[in-house]
């Protein structure tokens, strides 16, 4: 088969998929990106250049369908090209996200299209207005709303969409749920997994050294951020700092903002710690940035308790490798993380806006080893039996044969009736 991917971030959530089809020898895979240096053998990527911005006089509940559209129409162009240079796909494969996709039918008219939907947006009930401490006002309802926009267009291709867990697709309204399939992502088993000899040795993380006696509380987001509860997990930290001397904190996470607003000045980890910072010991927390994957895997590995927080919005993918690896998760009671732990089993939940108690918990799990190694070992057997890839490859197998059987049938019978129906060609002689 022939197929096309798209997403400006070359793999995007496409690595494993793209991986399996390579591996299988018999496709040709064609990805359509911004230019990056990432590079997976097999594929051949086509880049396009990141479109100017949404116009400055445009107004701000429309930017975002304004920057999506002038990104359609830029990746429009880029099909075209390939399209004149013979390329014609049996199957496009991409993210709605960023509008890319948009457009895709009119170059390919009748070839199934696939897309990630990611999350619909709420003026209430999920992440907006859920965290007291930054409400939001009224006036920026419409630009909520509006975001929902490339969703609706999306939805109206006449195409199919996936998402990956029941809470997102709970965030969709139920006319849109028929035209998506949950397809549960897996994690790589072999790879992410327990590793009890990196408690063997020393750790360096950050300028910190991490001794085999050492007591490791692990963070992870993309950003430090509020949308995943940095700003609770560190009001947490005195309470922690006092109750054990042995104690060490990696926070892993860049400066930027993912998710939400930025601070009025400078950025999340600086005003968290102008209000918390002198009651820190810097020689056992530590803020590394974010990490290669390799380094990464061995902190969660090493770790003694692992928290995870996120506002009821979409679930990051560390917490599902931090269950494949064994951690004893400490998360957020919120809906995204009770999908995937049940208190008490493979994780303790603790409330979203309570860092005392969260503190209290994390030190239940510090002191209690029978309690850590029962966590450890469900989370574990968790991942094993709702996590495997080869299940969620399987599954995203079977829906591209559904989308594809179909089309191509249609072509058949399209191509069949043409040639029933064109004239006999004159005999020579």
């Amino acid at each position: 088969m022939r197929y096309l991917f798209v997403h400006q971030n070359f793999p995007g959530q496409f690595l494993h998929l793209l991986r399996h089809l390579v591996a299988e020898k018999r496709h040709e895979i064609v990805f359509i990106c911004e230019p990056n240096a990432n590079h997976i053998e097999g594929v051949r990527k086509v880049p396009y250049r990141k479109p100017v911005g949404a116009a400055p006089e445009s107004h701000i509940a429309s930017r975002e369908l304004d920057a999506a559209v002038r990104r359609a129409e830029v990746v429009g162009h880029t099909a075209n090209n390939l399209k004149e240079l013979g390329f014609q796909p049996d199957m496009i494969i991409g993210h709605h996200g960023w509008g890319e996709m948009l457009n895709l039918p009119d170059v390919w008219p009748g070839v199934p299209l696939l897309g990630y939907l990611e999350f619909y947006y709420h003026t209430d009930g999920i992440d907006v207005g859920f965290d007291p401490e930054f409400p939001v006002d009224v006036s920026d309802f419409p630009r909520i709303r509006a975001k929902n926009a490339i969703n609706h267009i999306a939805l109206n291709l006449g195409c199919h969409g996936q998402t990956p867990t029941e809470w997102q697709l709970s965030t969709y309204p139920q006319w849109a749920r028929e035209k998506i399939t949950l397809l549960r992502e897996g994690v790589n088993l072999d790879v992410c997994k327990p590793n009890p000899r990196v408690r063997r040795s020393a750790m360096t993380i950050g300028g910190m050294t991490i001794r085999p006696s050492d007591k490791l509380v692990t963070y992870v987001s993309r950003d430090l951020e509020p949308y995943r509860g940095f700003h609770l997990m560190m009001r947490s930290l005195p309470h922690l700092l006092r109750a054990r001397k042995d104690l060490r904190v990696v926070l892993v996470g860049g400066d930027g903002i993912s998710y939400g607003n930025p601070p009025a000045q400078g950025n999340w980890r600086q005003v968290m710690m102008n209000e918390v910072g002198d009651r820190l010991d810097p020689d056992r927390v530590v803020f590394p940035g974010r990490l290669d994957y390799a380094t990464y895997l061995a902190l969660l590995q090493r770790s003694d308790a692992h928290v995870y927080l996120t506002y009821p919005f979409v679930a990051s993918w560390s917490l599902r490798e931090s269950l494949a690896i064994g951690c004893a998760v400490v998360g957020s009671n919120t809906e995204p993380v009770r999908e995937f732990i049940t208190s008490g089993e493979n994780g303790l939940l603790v409330p979203f806006f309570d860092p005392p108690g969260l503190a209290r918990t994390i030190q239940r799990v510090l002191e209690d080893a029978t309690l850590a190694r029962s966590l450890r070992e469900k989370a574990r057997r968790y991942a094993e039996a709702n996590l495997r890839m080869d299940v969620y490859l399987a599954a995203y197998q079977s829906l591209i044969d559904r989308l594809t059987g179909g089309a191509m049938v249609q072509r058949t019978a399209a191509a069949a009736i043409e040639a029933l129906t064109r004239p006999p060609r004159r005999a020579r002689g």
